[in-house]
């Protein structure tokens, strides 16, 4: 099923989805189909595109949370390794167990890949300071970089 994305919007609008974009940033939403069992070990979903893609929860909402956290994870990952995302099966064409039942899952991968290629930025500290830490072999980068993550909360 290939759809443009204003016709990908209009099917998920059609069926309840709310689109949401963040100020800034173009959404790159991806939809994949899913099979979510409930058996003895509990709720559990795979991705049957996304080999070794999976994800359990307590709950209905915690698994389709985790889901989406599941997804968007695991195609930003290709993405930061140059891999091509696989393409996504018509839900129709899944073949499931009887005890298990389909749903689609989207995500914006956005949300979840971040450019980490380095960028060089020029800062200005005290002499004394740079020629304290050059002493100490302290990294000024990695310092930074240390820093901005604990000033921005971003683990």
């Amino acid at each position: 099923m290939d759809l443009s994305g204003k016709e990908l919007l209009k099917l998920l609008k059609k069926n309840g989805w709310q689109v949401i974009r963040v100020e800034g940033s173009i959404p790159m939403i991806k939809v994949y189909p899913a099979i979510s069992h409930n058996d003895d070990d509990g709720l559990w979903l795979e991705f049957p595109d996304l080999n070794g893609c999976y994800t359990q929860g307590e709950s209905v909402e915690e698994l389709m949370e985790n889901a989406e956290e599941a997804l968007g994870s695991f195609l930003a990952v290709k993405m930061e390794c140059e891999e091509k995302l696989p393409k996504a099966s018509p839900i129709e064409d899944i073949q499931q167990e009887s005890n298990c039942s389909k749903t689609y899952v989207s995500v914006d991968v956005n949300k979840y890949h971040r450019d980490t290629k380095a960028v060089r930025k020029m800062i200005s500290i005290p002499a004394w300071l740079a020629q304290e830490a050059e002493k100490r072999n302290y990294s000024l980068s990695k310092i930074l970089q240390e820093a901005l993550l604990g000033k921005i909360d971003i683990a």
